[in-house]
């Protein structure tokens, strides 16, 4: 497994832990106010969200810079 297909792998993983803890935040406030455990769970999860998603904003405007070819739309690139 590469390195690009692990960080995208590594991003949707991430993406449905904050929305579970956003979810988990919402369902315990209906109840009461919630610890500050739950109310700051989701920063972890996000923080690595924006790191994750930087690097893959980034990718294709480095690819090119460096001259790699992009495989036309729709197709797999070879790995």
């Amino acid at each position: 497994m590469n390195w690009n297909h692990w960080i995208r792998q590594s991003h949707r993983w991430l993406s449905m832990a904050f929305t579970l803890t956003v979810v988990a935040n919402f369902v315990v406030r209906t109840w009461r106010e919630p610890p500050p455990l739950v109310t700051y769970a989701p920063l972890l999860p996000l923080f690595l969200l924006l790191f994750s998603g930087l690097y893959m904003f980034a990718l294709p405007y480095v690819d090119r810079r460096r001259g790699v070819p992009r495989a036309p739309r729709g197709e797999r690139q070879p790995t």
